[in-house]
């Protein structure tokens, strides 16, 4: 796997790169602006794009911003954003900006080097995985759709959210996973999800959440 790594931070940017390359992925480029991140971004042996939210010029949302607009050229570019803070509203909008194959994390995470390095090879083969600090900001939200929901479909559907397996939803509520793929289907039907849609309905399930936020 070949990695690009965005972030200006000299410190974090080589201790993420090693990390990587620890855990047997390349990291065949690195980014530090906004700049160097686009042109980066446009490389074709590039398998997964791990950046900082905020990047220079102004520190904002650039590094955000230019996952996104790579991703309406290259809908299938996984991409793992990393943020100082839980902001809800990033990863709203890097989920709609395609099917699967994206990651929100906070920088703590980090220092928990096999949870990382799992959370990328699962973004890197199509999943999607949100900070669990994130998941929980989102519990408090206005009423919509999701109100549809029974408490234990939440439950499936948070663990979802974090990018958890149905058998690892299953251990998580000791219950089975036959139970599992229940629940799962009943939150597609109350969200108004087509099974037509069956290999991105956990993202879209997940993104109609965020759109509730």
């Amino acid at each position: 796997m070949r990695a690009l790594v965005a972030e200006d931070q000299a410190l974090l940017r080589v201790g993420l790169t090693r990390i990587l390359e620890a855990g047997d992925i390349d990291v065949v480029a690195t980014a530090t602006d906004a700049e160097s991140l686009a042109t980066s971004l446009a490389r074709e042996d590039i398998d997964i794009a791990i950046v900082d939210v905020r990047l220079p010029p102004t520190q904002t949302t650039e590094g955000l911003q230019a996952a996104i607009d790579a991703r309406h050229e290259r809908p299938a570019l996984p991409v793992l954003v990393l943020s100082q803070w839980v902001e809800p509203l990033y990863a709203r909008d890097l989920l709609a900006s395609g099917n699967g194959s994206i990651g929100y994390l906070l920088k703590d995470r980090v220092a928990d080097v096999d949870a990382f390095l799992a959370a990328v090879r699962q973004i890197a083969t199509g999943g999607t995985v949100l900070d669990p600090q994130v998941v929980s900001a989102l519990v408090t939200r206005r009423e919509g759709p999701l109100d549809r929901l029974t408490d234990r479909e939440r439950d499936v559907l948070i663990l979802m959210a974090e990018g958890r397996s149905n058998a690892a939803i299953a251990a998580k509520l000791v219950i089975s996973e036959k139970a599992v793929a229940k629940h799962t289907n009943r939150i597609f039907a109350k969200l108004d999800l087509s099974p037509a849609l069956d290999s991105n309905r956990r993202v879209l399930a997940v993104l109609a959440w965020l759109d509730n936020v």
